[in-house]
Order: structure tokens, then sequence, then C-alpha cells
């Protein structure tokens, strides 16, 4: 199945550096300001963007997101406006991946064959739903991947081998290496360890592996690109954003900037940190 994900990490691929993956809130701290973000991501050197389907009681995601998910909500944020959100952005970009990230509850209630049906329509090209196990691929996995849409799967420093087949046996687009053991944002990644965690997922799958949690800056980024294919950022993304919006939570003329700047200054990290040998 060759998605927009898959193009981009092969683009990627010829030019010898990985990918930026960079994480926003749908809807944080409103639709437009929101659109407006996601339109600056790529031109600020976003190479894939993760959109959050905001969910009142998240499992994985540490403070700066569960409050961007909070003020998405209190905005009026639903799934139907998430997928309309991304069908605005898909109008002036056809051609950076995009993937929905978060949990299976509001698709749910939104309905199976809708939700994949109106995701594909909008040019969304995969999801990430951290709270559905292999064991349960045939409520989204497996559906998902029969709609073309890339269903991306997440290994964690506790995937043993004995795991990492099940874990990896429908993923496609690419793999979400979580570099640490907790929530979101909670601490940086042990870099030291991210190259054998790599190279351990890799001869297992021909997958792209991209590497998130902790990434907070280009310093950072730069190491991990050096190991892996892709680069993922969402708390530092989301806590930019937070720090530019005025007392009652609000955006500011400041926002879309203070979201564009931070991925600037990672991206040119990541191109700094040319993958090669591990």
């Amino acid at each position: 199945m060759q998605t927009r994900i898959a193009r981009r990490f092969e683009e990627l691929a010829r030019q010898n550096r990985a990918a930026l993956v960079i994480f926003v809130m749908a809807g944080d701290p409103d639709l437009a300001t929101c659109l407006a973000i996601l339109k600056a991501l790529p031109k600020a050197g976003a190479d894939v963007i993760e959109l959050g389907m905001p969910f009142t009681d998240p499992m994985a995601d540490g403070p700066a997101i569960q409050a961007a998910g909070l003020r998405a909500l209190n905005a009026g944020t639903t799934l139907a406006k998430t997928l309309a959100l991304a069908a605005d952005f898909r109008k002036t970009d056809s051609t950076t991946p995009m993937v929905l990230m978060g949990y299976y509850n509001p698709v749910y209630v939104y309905g199976v064959e809708a939700f994949l049906r109106d995701a594909k329509a909008a040019g969304v090209d995969g999801l990430i739903v951290v709270d559905l196990p292999p064991e349960e691929d045939a409520e989204l996995c497996l559906p998902a991947l029969a709609a073309g849409l890339n269903f991306i799967r997440l290994a964690t420093p506790t995937t043993d081998d004995a795991r990492l087949p099940a874990v990896l046996a429908h993923t496609s687009g690419f793999v979400y290496y979580v570099s640490i053991t907790g929530i979101t944002g909670a601490s940086g990644p042990e870099l030291a360890k991210v190259a054998s965690a790599v190279n351990r997922i890799k001869a297992h799958t021909s997958l792209p592996v991209a590497v998130g949690f902790g990434v907070k800056n280009a310093g950072s980024a730069a190491v991990i690109a050096a190991h892996a294919d892709g680069v993922v950022v969402g708390s530092a993304i989301v806590e930019a954003l937070r720090a530019s919006l005025d007392r009652n939570g609000k955006a500011t003329g400041k926002s879309v900037e203070a979201v564009a700047g931070l991925v600037a200054a990672i991206a040119k990290g990541v191109r700094m940190g040319a993958p090669g040998p591990v």
C-alpha cells in the first residue's frame, strides 16, 4: 500500500535524512488557529503531521498534551470537527502526510465504518490508536488497512523480542518507538539506548522507525535523527503554543509563530543528524 506516508519516508531515505514528525492537538486553542498552525508546519520543516483527536480520558499523555486536549474540548472540538479540520488542511496541501492520533472511544462512538470513510475522504493517511493492542486488530486495524489507511503501532522499551512480531504484524507506514517508559513529556529519552532499540526493531521489520516521547529541542532531535528514520515531537510543540496564549487561554498574534519557530529550529537539528550506520 503506497500512501503519502510511505512516499515521504522513501523520499527522505533517498535524501539520507530522518523525517520530522510534528504532533498538534486538533482544535487547540481553537479550530481557526489550529488550521493556521497546520498550514504553517510544512513550511517550517515538518515532514509528517500527527493530529491529535481530543479525548477526556487519555492514558499515555502527559500534562502538556492533556491540557491541550482540554483546551480543544472546551473550544468545542469534536471528532467530526477534527476530520473537517483535516479536510480543510488538505484543500491547500496535497502532499504532507497526516496521521490521526488518539484513543478508540471517540472512534467507537462515531462508528468505525463511518470514521474510516470520513477520514479517508478528509485526506487522512494513517491512524495511531494507542489503546488498541494487536489482540484487538479486528476492531479497527484490519478495517483501516482495508480502507487504504496505514495503521501505525507503538513499540516501547518494554516491548521484547517475543512481543515485537505481534506488534508489527499489521503495522504499516512506520513504527513509532516510544523512547521512554512513561507518559509524554515526562523526561528526555535515554539517547544512548535509542540506537540499539532502533536496531532491535529493524531486525524484525523493514518499516521506518520514528522515535518520540521526550524530544524537546534541536540538540536531542539531532542525536535521535542520527539513529532513526524519524523524530517525533509533541509535548514541546503544544507547550510552546500554550506559552503564547493569553491569560484566558485564547490565541494571540504570537501563537502560530511560536509553534512554527520551534518547528523550524528542531527541523535544523534533524537535518544536522543525518542517519548512518549505528
